[in-house]
């Protein structure tokens, strides 16, 4: 038996052709592939070469010269200008308590009302002794003036004179004690109502009508705290002290503001009142005080919020986008739109940054255009195309605009 291998047998003219038409195809894909490949995004990779002949699809913003405020964010507590412990200034039986816990009272409201009848008849007293020495006086004046009238006929001895005007000015200094012990009893009787001294809101009361109190109670009838306006007391680093206490001494109002502790609302705006004297050997800081006007009293005393100060304010300052500035290496730079669309890089030294704005020492000037977005894709002399955020560039239609054309109709009426 004869064994044949078939790899020794040449291929026929057929499977040579069939192979030759799989390779044109094969190239044919890949042709077409490449052709069809997708477009890198608007802007090019870094070193600014995109899609579009090296263009680069960026935003601006402009360099200005306007005041800029710099603001510093201390922990802070809110605390009432005033505390009052209200207490008695007389001893007596509790009868009336006239005011709700937690309430807002008005100074010269009647809180409680004690018992007023032993001090009624301590002043009834002190008037009826009055009263009694007002008429010794008057009948003594009666009797001195008829001295006078006998003492100018000599029909009576001048000492009996001299004696009743001695008497008549006896009387006199009597009624002066009188009067005294008169509006002493009266005092003490308006003592027997409880006014509240200022404005604010009462706590819980410590003592219940029907109960004896005292002047020299310790924790007296109630505790009242203004919370309009309230205080905030901070600590602010003794780096930054000379600053504030330059501008708080010149006589201008160094800006306050109270925020939530997530940052996110604004509580009050108030002024600073007072800075203490002493810088805290153990944090370094020094406590200031501000006032916050609580109109509606959504400040809450013994609250911890954030404290926003104004520490400096310097004017005609150049001002920049702080999404401009950038960090390399050698310090801050930006790149700064040129007339012919390129970028210049321009090495920057800044100051404190505010929110969305930067204070600029040096490396830019006002009107200066500064690239805020696209940064990353860009590098000195780059070509760029300036956009309006939240817009798609134009041509763009693939990346989620309108292609050329939708929207209208063939003789440029809207589409229903």
């Amino acid at each position: 038996m004869n064994y044949t291998n078939p790899s020794s047998n040449p291929p026929s003219p057929k499977g040579r052709a069939g192979c030759f038409v799989i390779i044109l195809l094969v190239f044919a894909a890949g042709g077409w592939l490449w052709m069809h490949r997708p477009q890198p995004a608007v802007g090019g990779p870094p070193g600014g070469r995109g899609a579009r002949g090296g263009t680069a699809a960026v935003t601006v913003g402009v360099v200005k010269q306007e005041d800029f405020e710099e603001w510093i964010s201390l922990a802070g507590t809110l605390t009432p200008l005033q505390t009052v412990v209200v207490r008695s200034r007389v001893d007596g039986q509790l009868n009336k308590v006239r005011f709700v816990e937690g309430q807002m009272v008005k100074q010269g409201d009647v809180l409680a009302e004690i018992d007023p009848r032993p001090f009624q008849v301590i002043l009834d007293q002190a008037k009826g002794q009055l009263a009694r020495d007002e008429a010794l006086l008057a009948n003594a004046n009666i009797i001195m003036a008829r001295y006078s009238e006998l003492s100018k006929k000599d029909s009576i001895a001048k000492q009996d004179v001299d004696t009743q005007r001695s008497l008549v000015s006896q009387y006199e200094s009597t009624l002066v004690s009188d009067r005294a012990v008169v509006a002493s009893a009266e005092l003490q009787l308006n003592y027997t109502k409880v006014l509240a001294p200022i404005t604010g809101r009462v706590g819980l009361r410590q003592v219940d009508a029907g109960n004896m109190i005292r002047a020299s109670d310790v924790n007296g009838l109630v505790i009242i705290a203004q919370i309009d306006p309230m205080g905030l007391i901070s600590s602010i680093p003794q780096e930054r002290v000379a600053a504030v206490r330059k501008r708080f001494e010149s006589g201008s109002p160094v800006k306050v503001e109270a925020v939530d502790k997530e940052m996110s609302k604004l509580l009050s705006r108030g002024q600073l009142l007072s800075i203490d004297n002493l810088i805290d050997t153990t944090s370094g800081t020094l406590k200031l005080k501000a006032q916050l006007p609580n109109p509606v009293g959504l400040l809450f005393p013994n609250s911890f919020v954030v404290t926003r100060l104004l520490v400096d304010i310097q004017t005609n300052a150049i001002v920049a986008p702080a999404t401009a500035i950038q960090r390399g290496a050698k310090g801050g730079y930006a790149y700064v739109l040129r007339e012919d669309s390129t970028v210049e890089l321009h090495n920057v030294v800044t100051g404190p940054t505010q929110g969305e704005r930067v204070l600029i020492v040096e490396g830019l000037k006002p009107g200066d255009k500064v690239i805020t977005q696209g940064v990353d894709r860009l590098r000195d002399g780059a070509k760029v195309e300036v956009i309006t955020p939240g817009k798609t560039p134009p041509g763009d239609g693939a990346k989620g605009g309108k292609p050329k054309g939708e929207g209208k109709s063939g003789n440029g009426a809207p589409m229903p």
